[in-house]
C-alpha cells in the first residue's frame, strides 16, 4: 500500500480508501467486521463514512469495528441529507450541523471528525451561514478539516473565497463522482483541486457496478443497484453509458484483467486522485478492487482505456486548444 498526502493538509492516507455505504444494510455486522478487517488488513487507514448511511447504523458499526486503533486511522462523516421527519433534521445551517456531528461523534465512539464533507450544496442557506457553523466545529475541536461532496468547481471556489475573507477554515477535501463514464470532473473540479492543493477522493469507480462486467448494451443482470435503486438508474439512463461499458468488458477481458479491477485502477491514475472510495457488500466482491493496488497503470494503457468513453467538454468553448 502506499500512502499520499490528503491535499494540503499534512495528513497522509491510503491510496485508496473504504467506503462503509454497505454497513448496516448489504453487509451486516458480521460482514461489515469481514469487510473492515480486509481494507485493514491491505494497508487501508482511510474509513469514510456519513451519518444518512443505514440511517445511523454504518457510523455505529465502523466506530465499533475501530475501537482500540482509532488514532491510527482517518474518519470522515457527512451530513446534510434528511436524517428524520423533524423539519429541521437535515440541511446545512449552524443550528444543524452542530446536532448532526454530535450525534456522528457519539455513534462512531470518538471526540473529533477528520474530516467532515457537506454530502450537497444547499440553495436554502447562504454559504457563510454553512461555513461559521463549520469554523465553529473546528475551533471546538470536533472535526479537524472540512470538505465538499457534489459541488461544483464554483460552489467550492466561492467556499474558499469567502473562507480567506473572514479567516475562516477553508475547504481542504473534496469529493466528486468519477469513472470512466462520469469524467465531468476532470472540465474543472480537478483542475481546482489541483491549483488550491486539495485532496480528492472520489466515489463510484466502478459506476455502480456498471463496470463491473455484467452490463451492457444488451445486458441487464436481474439485480443490482443499477436496476434496483432508482437514483443509480437514473445517473446512468443513458444508451452510450452501457455501449461504453460493453466496450470497457471486452477491453478487460482481452487484457485479462477483471472489469472492477481495471475500473478502480484507471479512476487512481488521474493524477489529481488522491484515492478512489472502494464499495462493497462482502469480501469476496471487494477482492477485485484491491487487485487493483498491484496493476500498474501505464500512460499508454489509460489512454487506451479513456478512449473507450467521451471525453468531457473543456471549461471553456475554445476546443482548439484541446490538443495543446
Amino acid at each position: 500500500m502506499q500512502y499520499k498526502p490528503l491535499g494540503r493538509t499534512g495528513v497522509m492516507v491510503s491510496e485508496v480508501c473504504f467506503g462503509t455505504m454497505s454497513f448496516g444494510k448489504e453487509a451486516d455486522e458480521a460482514e461489515s467486521a469481514n469487510l473492515y478487517r480486509a481494507a485493514r488488513d491491505a494497508g487501508i487507514n482511510f474509513f469514510d463514512c456519513a451519518n444518512v448511511y443505514s440511517r445511523g447504523a454504518a457510523e455505529s458499526i465502523l466506530g465499533r469495528l475501530v475501537a482500540g486503533e482509532r488514532d491510527s486511522l482517518v474518519i470522515t462523516s457527512k451530513c446534510a441529507m434528511p436524517m428524520g421527519d423533524d423539519v429541521n433534521d437535515r440541511g446545512v445551517s449552524r443550528r444543524h450541523l452542530r446536532q448532526s456531528v454530535e450525534v456522528s461523534l457519539d455513534r462512531l465512539g470518538t471526540d473529533r471528525l477528520d474530516v467532515l464533507l457537506m454530502h450537497r450544496w444547499s440553495d436554502d442557506v447562504p454559504l457563510e451561514e454553512t461555513l461559521r457553523g463549520l469554523e465553529d466545529l473546528v475551533r471546538a475541536g470536533k472535526v479537524l478539516y472540512i470538505g465538499a461532496s457534489n459541488y461544483a468547481a464554483w460552489q467550492v471556489m466561492k467556499g474558499l473565497g469567502i473562507s480567506r475573507h473572514r479567516g475562516w477554515t477553508g475547504f481542504d477535501v473534496i469529493q466528486p463522482m468519477y469513472n470512466l463514464v462520469k469524467r465531468q470532473a476532470e472540465s474543472e473540479l480537478f483542475p481546482l483541486s489541483v491549483a488550491e492543493n486539495l485532496g480528492v477522493m472520489t466515489y463510484g469507480p466502478v459506476g455502480g457496478g456498471l463496470l463491473s462486467g455484467k452490463y451492457g448494451s444488451d445486458l441487464r443482470p436481474d439485480q443490482g443497484r443499477l436496476v434496483e435503486n432508482k437514483d443509480y438508474t437514473a445517473r446512468y439512463d443513458e444508451t452510450w453509458i452501457y455501449d461504453t461499458a460493453s466496450r470497457f468488458t471486452a477491453f478487460a477481458h482481452e487484457a485479462g484483467i477483471h472489469p472492477v479491477t481495471l475500473a478502480v485502477a484507471w479512476t487512481k491514475s488521474h493524477p489529481a486522485v488522491t484515492c478512489p472510495i472502494l464499495g462493497a457488500r462482502d469480501v469476496a466482491q471487494l477482492g477485485p478492487s484491491l487487485d487493483a493496488l498491484e496493476l500498474e497503470m501505464t500512460p499508454d494503457l489509460r489512454d487506451r482505456i479513456s478512449a473507450l468513453s467521451r471525453e468531457p467538454a473543456l471549461a471553456t468553448d475554445r476546443l482548439e486548444e484541446r490538443g495543446k
